[in-house]
C-alpha cells in the first residue's frame, strides 16, 4: 500500500543534516507499518523496540542515556548491530517511556551517524501530562532543536486511488495535470464515493481491498471507534475526565452533521447545560491525541491568520471521513445512490472530507470565517495561508454553487483570488477558481 510519506522518509534519510525523526499521528494511521517498510527497503535491518508494556527496555533507559550504552542494549535486545549506521533504530510507542524521548538529544549530538526514528500516538497528551505531573519519572525532557518531525494522517484520496489499483489516475491528481484529470471526472467521482465511505484508515481500506465488501470496512471502523474510547480511560487518571472526553468524542459527529445553523462546536450540545469550563480540557485532549481537528474562527482574513483567531468559536472534525460515516451509521447503499452521499448533514460531510485533505495533503492549518450574526450573516467554510496570502475556500456539495457569501467576503476584504470545491469541473473565473471535489488534494498547490 503506497503512502506518500515514504518520500518524506527518503529525503530525511538522505539529508546531510539528519536528526532523529519523530513520527506523530493518531493510533492506527499507519506509523509503525510505514517505518518498518521503509527500514526493510533501505537498511540492512530494523532494530525495533516498542515501549508498550516493555519493562525490560524501559529499565534500560532508566539508567544512563549515554548513546553507546543504549545502542549496545538495543543491539542485544533486537539481535542487530544498532550502532553500525546500516541498521535503522526504531523506538516505537515512545510516549510510554519519557527517558527514551530525552535520549534523542544525546543520540543526535553524539551518534548522528545512526539513523533513529521514534514514533508515538499520544505524544501531545504525554507532554501535557508531563507538565502537570509530580512524578519525576513521568516528566518529559523534550529534545528541543535535536529532532526532525513527520506528521502521519489517514490515507488521502490520492493514496486511496492508488491503493485500489489505479496508480495512473492517482498520478493525475496534481496541479499540473488537473485539466486531464477533469476529463475523467466520472471515474474519480465513483472512486470518491467509495472513499467517502471507507475513509482513509489503512486497515479499513485493506479490509475493503481484500474482500470487495464495504461491510468489512465498516466493521473495522466501528472497532476503531470503540478502541479509541477504551484509550480514554487508559491515558486519563481521573474517571470524570475520561467520561468528559468520551462525551465530547460522541458529540462531534452529531455536531458536524447538524441540519441548521453554522456548525461551530457548541458545548451545550454535548449535554444539556454543558459549559466550556467542563469540556475545554476534553477538547484539548482529543486534539492532542490527533483524533479531532480543531478549525478556529477568524474575525478577519489577516496574516497571520492565527493572530485573528477567536479561540472561543471553532469547529471540530474527526480525523477520518470514514469514521464519521460509521459514527452516525451511514448506510452503504447511499454510496450507490450518486448525489445523496454529498448532501449528508447539509454538506458538512463533504466539509469533513475537504478538511481531512487540507491537513494531510497540504500540511496547512485551516480556519473558517463567519459574520457576527447580529449585524450581518455569512460564512466562509475554510481559509488557509499560502505564499503570504489568505485563500478563502468554499465547499459546495449540491447543484447550487452560487457563492454570495464568498463574493461579499472577497469584496469586503479585498481578496483577489478565492477557491471553490464542488461537483462541477475546473473553471477559472478570475476572482474564483472552481475545482471538482475529487481534486481537493491539489490545494494549495494550484495557486
Amino acid at each position: 500500500m503506497h503512502r506518500e510519506a515514504m518520500e518524506d522518509l527518503r529525503r530525511w534519510a538522505d539529508s546531510p543534516r539528519r536528526k532523529p525523526l519523530v513520527v506523530t499521528g493518531a493510533r492506527q494511521v499507519g506509523k509503525t507499518w510505514l517505518v518498518l517498510e521503509f527500514g526493510r527497503e533501505h537498511y540492512d535491518a530494523v532494530a525495533h523496540v516498542t515501549f508498550l508494556d516493555n519493562e525490560v527496555m524501559k529499565g534500560v533507559f532508566a539508567g544512563s542515556l549515554e548513546p553507546n550504552r543504549l545502542l549496545a542494549a538495543i543491539s542485544a535486545y533486537t539481535g542487530t548491530d544498532a550502532s553500525s549506521g546500516k541498521v535503522l533504530v526504531f523506538l516505537d510507542e515512545i510516549q510510554e517511556c519519557p527517558r527514551a524521548i530525552a535520549s534523542l538529544k544525546q543520540l543526535c549530538e553524539d551518534r548522528p551517524d545512526v539513523p533513529v526514528i521514534a514514533a508515538g500516538s499520544l505524544l501531545g497528551v504525554a507532554m501535557n501530562r508531563s507538565a502537570t505531573s509530580r512524578n519525576a519519572q513521568e516528566r518529559v525532557s523534550w529534545p528541543v532543536g535535536k529532532v526532525d518531525y513527520l506528521d502521519m494522517h489517514p490515507m488521502t484520496f490520492r493514496e486511496f486511488v492508488s491503493a485500489v489499483g489505479q496508480p495512473r489516475l492517482a498520478q493525475l491528481l496534481r496541479a499540473d495535470s488537473l485539466e486531464l484529470a477533469c476529463a475523467m471526472g466520472e471515474k474519480y467521482d465513483d472512486l470518491l464515493r467509495l472513499y467517502l465511505y471507507t475513509g482513509g484508515m489503512p486497515e479499513a481500506v485493506q479490509a475493503y481491498l481484500d474482500t470487495n465488501l464495504l461491510a468489512e470496512s465498516r466493521k473495522v471502523q466501528l472497532r476503531l471507534l470503540r478502541d479509541y474510547e477504551f484509550d480514554f480511560s487508559k491515558h486519563v487518571a481521573v474517571p470524570v475526565e475520561s467520561e468528559r472526553i468520551r462525551e465530547v468524542w460522541r458529540s462531534v459527529p452529531t455536531q458536524v452533521s447538524r441540519e441548521s445553523g453554522i456548525n461551530k462546536f457548541v458545548y451545550s450540545k454535548i449535554k444539556a447545560g454543558g459549559r466550556g469550563r467542563e469540556y475545554r480540557d476534553a477538547v484539548s485532549w482529543l486534539v492532542d491525541a490527533g483524533l479531532v481537528t480543531r478549525v478556529s474562527r477568524v474575525s478577519r482574513p489577516g496574516i497571520p491568520l492565527l493572530s485573528h483567531a477567536d479561540e472561543r468559536s471553532f469547529k471540530l472534525f474527526l480525523l477520518d471521513v470514514g469514521l464519521l460515516g460509521a459514527a452516525y451509521g451511514l448506510d452503504q447503499d447511499i454510496v450507490l445512490h450518486g448525489d445523496a452521499l454529498y448532501a449528508q448533514g447539509k454538506g458538512a460531510y463533504a466539509e469533513q472530507y475537504v478538511c481531512q485533505q487540507l491537513v494531510a495533503s497540504s500540511a496547512c492549518v485551516p480556519y473558517y470565517w463567519s459574520a457576527d450574526g447580529r449585524t450581518e450573516k455569512g460564512e466562509v467554510d475554510f481559509l488557509y495561508e499560502c505564499r503570504g496570502k489568505v485563500v478563502p475556500l468554499e465547499v459546495k456539495s449540491d447543484d447550487n454553487v452560487r457563492s454570495r457569501s464568498l463574493a461579499k467576503f472577497a469584496k469586503q476584504y479585498g481578496i483577489e483570488r478565492c477557491q471553490r470545491l464542488s461537483r462541477r469541473g475546473y473553471k477559472d473565473e478570475g476572482w474564483l477558481v472552481n475545482l471538482p471535489l475529487f481534486a481537493a488534494n491539489v490545494l494549495p498547490a494550484l495557486l
